[in-house]
């Protein structure tokens, strides 16, 4: 028999490892489920591993040792909650994958002050009645952008696939092609307008597309021109777009309903912070679109949703069609959004209360000094590796703000003992969890995302990722 063979045969039986993991009481509190998939995974997980190299297991105590290591993390992991707070050192403001924007103070003392027991949604308080679920969203989006009316769904796909199959159902939409995008998991605009039940109709070219575009295209079955943001990536060069005012002329003079999907969302304007325009929620209003879709989180920093402004007649439209009963929201939803916009009837306030907007507009020199402090602390408490300060840039993220990088001051470390890639992974499995970034051998930290408090709770993590020094 191989050595190979011979230590494959000595995996420990998940009974016998059960009952070593009962002797050591760590074992409390989780379920038996739990533990017996937990050890199968371990031992499946170490047997493919021999059948690799058997160099990391030099007898069999060490292989029981470490399918008991594996499987109480994966145990332990699975009884505690997998929705949970991480730190993002990535520099990534709205990352999709730690939950996109963070919300305010303000918003979760309103989920614990408000939500705790039975909650008003949908009753109106002088008469009982039934009311709209929506209707004070509905109030401060009209405050805020001057539409009409306004409702909420549960994200902007939504929003845009509500929207073109109420006023377009079997007949066409005009898009430019230049506005044809695909955006996060691999949702393309194609496919939402077809699943949506309308006829899409490309017109223009990549980079150029004109107003006679537009009214070529137009037929006796056409109902609606689509205008999208092109929110994840930004051409530039010999190109060309029609304006939202002039599609609005095309279109109204042909009764046509005139989509805007403004992507992102934006109820400020940060030109005034270095950034190019984008345009706001109350201009796409201002200029006649008929029906408004964006984002409710993005640059707006609430949960995530999808608004709709518009026209009274269409906005009622958008509600009894039986689309809404699917992509409606729920009293969650509705807090964070009710907390975040009530904040924009001050800007002042929102741009210190919201998150999104504070990382965004934090000061260079502050970022910098923040980015000091955490290299001289991890420094001062390890050894065998190199950290540096050095200039990077962070992203908006979440297919906002597209191209437009924000200069920032990263840590950088480099470790002589441990893989990145390993290195990277405790980092992630530390409680809390960490997310950092690499980038050309290097193990990037950018204080930009960091929230307040989570400075040393950073620097601890490090630290004992790479090693204390051992001085």
């Amino acid at each position: 028999m191989s050595s190979k063979q011979n230590i494959l045969s000595q995996i420990p039986s998940v009974e016998v490892l059960l009952h070593v993991a009962e002797s050591e009481d760590w074992t409390t509190g989780i379920p038996r489920r739990t533990l017996v998939d937990s050890f199968r995974v371990a031992v499946e997980k170490a047997r493919a591993h021999l059948l690799e190299s058997t160099a990391e297991y030099a007898n069999q105590e060490n292989l029981q040792q470490t399918i008991l290591k594996d499987a109480r993390q994966r145990a332990e992991l699975a009884v505690g909650p997998y929705y949970r707070k991480v730190i993002n050192a990535t520099g990534i403001i709205l990352h999709t994958a730690l939950g996109r924007a963070v919300l305010s103070a303000g918003v979760l003392r309103q989920i614990e002050t408000e939500l705790t027991g039975y909650s008003l949604l949908q009753a109106d308080i002088a008469d009982g009645k039934r009311t709209k679920r929506d209707a004070r969203i509905e109030d401060l989006l009209r405050q805020l952008t001057g539409a009409e009316a306004a409702t909420v769904v549960n994200n902007n796909s939504a929003a845009t696939s509500i929207v073109l199959n109420t006023v377009a159902n079997d007949r066409e939409v005009i898009v430019s092609r230049g506005q044809l995008v695909e955006i996060g998991g691999s949702f393309r605009l194609p496919d939402v307008m077809k699943a949506s039940g309308v006829k899409l109709v490309e017109v223009g070219t990549t980079n150029k597309t004109h107003a006679r575009d537009y009214q070529q295209a137009i037929t006796p079955n056409t109902a609606a021109i689509l205008r999208v943001h092109p929110s994840n990536y930004k051409i530039s060069g010999f190109t060309s777009e029609v304006s939202l005012p002039e599609l609005v002329r095309i279109g109204h003079a042909n009764k046509l309903v005139v989509i805007d999907d403004v992507g992102a969302g934006p109820l400020l304007d940060f030109s005034r912070f270095g950034f190019d325009e984008e345009q706001l929620l109350r201009e796409s209003v201002l200029a006649g679109a008929d029906l408004i879709t964006s984002s409710a989180d993005k640059l707006i920093g609430a949960s995530q949703g999808g608004i709709i402004l518009g026209r009274d007649d269409l906005i009622q439209a958008v509600r009894k069609n039986p689309m809404a009963r699917i992509v409606r929201v729920g009293k969650l939803t509705l807090v964070a959004l009710e907390a975040t916009l009530s904040l924009f009837l001050d800007e002042n306030r929102a741009l210190q209360e919201v998150p999104t907007l504070r990382m965004l507009c934090r000061k260079h020199s502050d970022i910098a000094a923040q980015a000091d402090r955490i290299a001289n602390a991890v420094s001062q408490r390890t050894s065998g590796a190199t950290i540096n300060v050095v200039d990077g840039f962070s992203q908006m993220g979440g297919g906002s703000l597209p191209a437009q990088n924000l200069a920032t001051r990263l840590v950088a470390i480099q470790s002589n003992t441990v893989e990145l890639s390993e290195l990277a992974a405790r980092l992630r499995r530390h409680k809390p969890p960490v997310f950092t970034r690499i980038h050309k051998g290097r193990m990037l930290l950018d204080p930009r995302t960091l929230l307040d408090g989570e400075e040393q709770v950073l620097v601890k993590a490090v630290v004992e990722t790479l090693g204390k020094n051992s001085e």
